[in-house]
């Protein structure tokens, strides 16, 4: 960034040129500018005082994200090779504006812009944020709102958990009990985990289909991928539940209301794989994301272990164990996955048995799953819990709402840095990005998903967009007091700074 002396004003007569192919960008900044008050007409024909978007051949080397950024006497200017470039442009430039600018009411202020020049593109291609929708349902509504606050920040994946042992979230036409009995658990834990309470209430909800594409429509129009997670085979008491032929067990279960590490998972059944396949065929009608999210974690061996059909099974494929059956079950997910042009990605549990040939691996404990997949030269998206698991406590416990536990102050997140020491420059390359994660065990309700993300998503996308060379905490938390007045602005429901 280079700055100079002077600014550019928007005035009455200020217009945004924004020719096609980019005139629904500038449809979208006049909508982001509409609090100044000003008509801001969009038209195609370039001109003077000005906010002009324009793609650019020449800026390959900023890579399909990247921008310019341009302020002098004439107006604004944003060049970038693809159109996700110029939105992000745009969002640098909403920044220089006042945060009133974010909200919904008249701003009533002088609109400049600082003269100055930027040049700008992400450090990752994945830059992240996870919702766990399956502990406790989220009103559809919120997700919209969510993808808003993930744009604003530059992020460009959101990683949508929609199946779990407490609730299965996502209409499936050819299984209606996966929502109708799997939607619903008759209760959820009071309290802690360790206090063994229950609450008496039923909680449950799923999205159709038209939900999902329309959510998956409004997210691409703010270049934001979404990566939809269907749970195996571990994660599955509600599929469980609804239909008991999937199970290990002779007698039917109830959806999971307890929290943790849970024994139902799905039996290997060539049914059951089938039924899996059938899931994932629906899902993928929905979701165009080239990457789709199978889970993989979690999954106690304990019933597997005890059934003959599974023992059989593995002696059939002539296995070594209960974690190469696992690693076989991935395997059908990941060729069926990659027979239909998509990629498979799964918690670092599914390093265990041997990894699926085309799989990436999501690294949540710790970095070694991570570690471990590059160097075998598999892609890797970091995740790890001591850094991007936002469901922990962010202060000291007193005052803070009930969590899981664990402690992530906000300077920690700052200070992550994804890619891990023990990779050679070749094996980096592999790393994809990193993500912040929001189990929400403990959290019931899109204020609290807000309260316990903001402002720690704020520094990972610092993280994830910027150098990692010249990062300042003490610079970042003088340029996040402002941030959090967008926030503000938008209705954010952030944690505030303490000192």
């Amino acid at each position: 960034m280079q700055t100079s002396p002077g600014t550019f004003s928007l005035d009455r007569t200020t217009v945004i040129v924004a020719p096609k192919p980019l005139d629904k960008l500038g449809r979208t900044l006049r909508a982001n500018l509409q609090g100044t008050g000003l008509p801001l007409p969009v038209q195609g024909r370039s001109r003077a005082n000005s906010i002009r978007l324009k793609l650019d051949a020449s800026l390959s080397g900023l890579g399909p994200e990247g921008y310019t950024l341009d302020a002098t006497a004439t107006g604004v200017e944003i060049r970038a090779l693809k159109p996700a470039g110029i939105f992000y442009g745009i969002q640098s430039l909403r920044q220089m504006l006042p945060a009133s600018l974010y909200g919904p009411k008249p701003a009533l202020e002088e609109m400049s812009v600082p003269f100055v020049h930027i040049e700008d593109k992400p450090r990752f291609g994945w830059r992240g944020a996870h919702l766990d929708v399956g502990r406790h349902f989220m009103p559809k509504e919120f997700l919209f709102k969510y993808v808003d606050e993930l744009a604003l920040h530059k992020l460009n994946t959101f990683h949508l958990h929609l199946t779990e042992d407490q609730g299965w979230r996502i209409e499936i036409k050819r299984y209606p009990k996966l929502t109708s009995v799997g939607g619903w658990r008759k209760e959820s834990m009071l309290g802690h985990y360790r206090d063994q309470k229950w609450d008496g209430t039923p909680h449950g909800g799923f999205y159709s289909q038209e939900d999902l594409k329309e959510l998956v429509q409004y997210a691409a129009e703010r270049y934001v991928n979404i990566v939809p997670e269907i749970e195996m085979p571990g994660h599955s008491q509600a599929a469980i539940a609804a239909y008991p032929e999937l199970g290990n067990l002779d007698k039917p279960i109830g959806v999971g209301t307890t929290w943790g590490v849970i024994e139902n998972i799905y039996n290997v059944d060539d049914s059951t794989i089938k039924f899996l396949k059938n899931v994932l065929d629906e899902t993928l009608k929905i979701f165009p994301s080239a990457f789709i999210h199978i889970g993989g974690d979690e999954a106690p061996k304990t019933q597997w272990k005890a059934s003959p059909k599974v023992q059989a099974k593995i002696k059939a494929l002539g296995l070594k164990d209960e974690h190469e059956m696992q690693s076989w079950f991935i395997q059908q997910m990941d060729a069926y996955l990659t027979s239909k042009g998509r990629r498979l990605v799964g918690w670092d549990e599914i390093l265990e048995g041997g990894l699926a040939k085309g799989a990436t691996v999501m690294s949540w404990r710790g970095e070694e799953g991570g570690i471990a997949a590059a160097k075998s030269g598999h892609d890797v998206v970091m995740a790890p819990s001591g850094w991007t698991y936002f469901d922990h406590y962010q202060a000291d416990l007193k005052g803070e709402p009930l969590a899981i536990g664990g402690f992530l102050p906000l300077s920690k997140v700052y200070g992550y840095d994804p890619i891990p020491a023990a990779l050679t420059a070749d094996e980096a390359k592999h790393v994809l990005g990193a993500q912040g994660q929001i189990w929400t065990e403990y959290i019931q309700n899109p204020a609290q998903v807000e309260y316990m993300a903001f402002p720690r998503l704020s520094a990972l996308s610092e993280v994830l967009w910027s150098p990692k060379e010249g990062k300042d905490y003490n610079d970042f938390l003088s340029r996040l007091g402002v941030h959090l007045e967008r926030l503000r602005a938008m209705g954010v429901r952030f944690r505030e700074l303490t000192p």
